[in-house]
């Protein structure tokens, strides 16, 4: 599985420097110099990193073969990815991999099915984005907290949770 770890934004002065937004929580051994990365679309790259350097909260990379602006210009919107392989397993017991999450079924306390992991947001807060299976179309947003994420088994493809009245929605009941 391919895990997309940044995404090149505009190009930063006339010498092939690119922004990059980056979406790894390890930036400082995913762009290090001499890293090849994968791209999505895989016609662009791979790309070997040159160098790296921070300038206002943004990270600004120099890929190999982009010496000029218009080279930066050429890879505007790229994802870089890496293997799934790559990344290894948390040491933390507690600790998971968002792709790990994924798909996993939902069950409450009392065991019934709630819905499925659509995807894990990391703003602040980790959520869990939890597809419903009424089939409502609605998504819920579960804090990825102990007192309401309980327990978490990847080998059994499940995770419970314990939500306080009105999480799941006004007329839910836990």
């Amino acid at each position: 599985m391919q895990l997309v770890v940044g995404r090149v934004g505009r190009p930063h002065g006339i010498r092939g420097e690119v922004s990059v937004q980056v979406r790894t929580d390890d930036p400082g051994r995913r762009f290090t110099a001499g890293s090849v990365l994968a791209t999505e679309p895989a016609a662009r790259g791979p790309l070997t990193v040159v160098s790296t350097r921070w300038h206002s909260g943004r990270l600004l990379v120099t890929f190999a073969g982009s010496a000029s602006r218009s080279q930066a210009e050429s890879l505007t919107g790229t994802l870089l990815v890496v293997d799934s392989a790559e990344v290894g397993t948390p040491e933390d017991p507690e600790e998971y991999n968002d792709y790990d999450l994924i798909g996993l079924q939902v069950l409450t306390t009392a065991g019934d099915l709630v819905g499925t992991v659509r995807d894990v947001l990391h703003h602040g807060q980790d959520l869990l984005v939890i597809q419903s299976m009424t089939g409502s179309g609605d998504d819920a947003l579960i804090p990825f907290v102990t007192a309401i994420v309980p327990e978490v088994d990847i080998r059994a493809g499940r995770l419970v949770i314990d939500p306080p009245p009105g999480l799941l929605g006004p007329d839910a009941t836990p």
